[in-house]
């Protein structure tokens, strides 16, 4: 089946290279469309939607946009975004796209990721770029979307043999990706539950997944990393799941004290805001992510740590550190429109934190409860758990108050119904 496969490129810098490209998709049996946003000079040859096209829908003409582009490039930047995402948006509501490659630069990387971000989760997107590996620049690309990076490892400047083998590489991977895609239109027949996790509580996570599915959910897993449960939380607000099993909370503590795994200022406030039911679990805010980072090491020699390797050293937290973390989740849980409970199990928060080993440290454990119990409105909703949360049992009780929590949140909507 042809499909509609959209390439974002700025043809006056590379003209000539994206007749190859366009070349290659069509040769596959596709549609090439060839969206050209170039800014600096007229282009060599048109688009299939020029720059001029992508310039008005941008709110500003071309002309002033090549203006802006000497003298204020971010701004012709942001309307050359704007002008594409709306082009792009309106052909995927047309059904004529159904996958998305960039290729380029700096700049035309940054331009076809940020169309990028505005597809739908599950439609093939893919940015063939030299930098494509950029430490600095990478979470700004990609952040929590689904975009497949290509390292072109050279610059996409004048054909030649070696840029040819990748951009061949590239095509090939955006085509068997829209030949082989799902599409977006994924359907779930049953509830779906987000569930935090790192290795540190994965023991517990892979048991609340089996328990979960036995009581009718599906799970889906988000990796606790920052990015993961940065993800989680942008799904929540666009309606993806139905409650969160929590068990991961460190991104609270990691914003807080800036650790590696930080996933940004607004952890928990999906589910709050939202009011989808969530059971809550204090993994990962005994530990601290400093890998890596010789000035946050040092700064925190005299600690207990646990080191995976050079880039993945965990510091334990302190009492007056849980303290502060316990102030910012309490004042949060304070404003949650639906259901949900605190589990604290009394035996370790984590795989590292047992007894007999550097990090357990019930005694700042002790002072996070103490606090939160101090702080919430409804400190009843905080229970201890005389069980270690690495554990299938800690799973058990945790899948249980979910699931008690997600019938009370259904309940008003099912009572409705049988009056129906």
């Amino acid at each position: 089946m042809k499909k509609g496969i959209v390439i974002v490129v700025n043809l006056d810098t590379r003209g000539e290279d994206i007749v190859f490209v366009k070349d290659l998709i069509a040769a596959r049996g596709h549609d090439p469309i060839l969206l050209d946003f170039s800014m600096e000079e007229p282009p060599p040859f048109p688009g299939d939607i020029r720059t001029e096209e992508v310039a008005a829908r941008g709110g500003l003409p071309i002309e002033m946009v090549r203006e802006k582009y000497r003298s204020d490039r971010d701004a012709a930047t942001d309307n050359q975004i704007r002008g594409a995402a709306a082009i792009v948006d309106d052909l995927v509501r047309a059904g004529r796209v159904h996958g998305i490659i960039g290729i380029g630069g700096g700049t035309a990387t940054l331009v076809a990721t940020s169309v990028m971000k505005r597809l739908p989760f599950g439609m093939p997107k893919l940015m063939a770029s030299p930098m494509a590996a950029h430490p600095a620049y990478i979470d700004q690309y990609v952040g929590t979307r689904d975009i497949t990076m290509h390292h072109t490892v050279l610059d996409i400047v004048k054909m030649n043999p070696l840029l040819r083998a990748q951009i061949v590489n590239a095509v090939g991977a955006i085509c068997g990706m829209v030949e082989a895609t799902q599409g977006t239109n994924i359907r779930f027949d049953k509830p779906c539950v987000a569930v935090s996790s790192f290795g540190f509580g994965e023991m517990a996570v892979q048991s609340a997944l089996g328990m979960l599915e036995e009581e009718g959910f599906t799970p889906i897993v988000c990796h606790a990393q920052g990015k993961g449960d940065r993800a989680m939380e942008e799904m929540i607000r666009d309606g993806a799941f139905h409650g969160v099993l929590d068990i991961c909370i460190g991104g609270v503590m990691e914003h807080l004290f800036k650790g590696n795994r930080d996933p940004g200022p607004d952890r928990l406030m999906a589910a709050v805001e939202t009011g989808i039911p969530m059971v809550l679990a204090p993994c990962g805010l005994d530990i601290l992510s400093y890998g890596g980072r010789a000035d946050m090491l040092e700064k925190t020699k005299d600690r207990p740590q646990y080191v995976q390797d050079r880039l993945r050293v965990q510091v334990r937290t302190t009492a007056d550190e849980l303290r502060q973390a316990a102030d910012v989740i309490a004042t949060r849980l304070n404003g949650a429109r639906g259901p949900w409970s605190f589990l604290v199990p009394t035996k370790g928060w984590s795989s590292l934190d047992r007894e007999g080993r550097p990090i357990h440290d019930p005694v700042a454990d002790a002072a996070f409860v103490a606090r939160m119990r101090e702080r919430l409105a409804q400190p009843e909703r905080l229970r201890e758990v005389d069980l270690h949360l690495y554990t299938p049992e800690f799973a058990r009780v945790a899948v249980d108050e979910f699931v008690a929590l997600f019938r009370q949140a259904q309940a008003p909507a099912l009572a409705a119904a049988g009056q129906e």
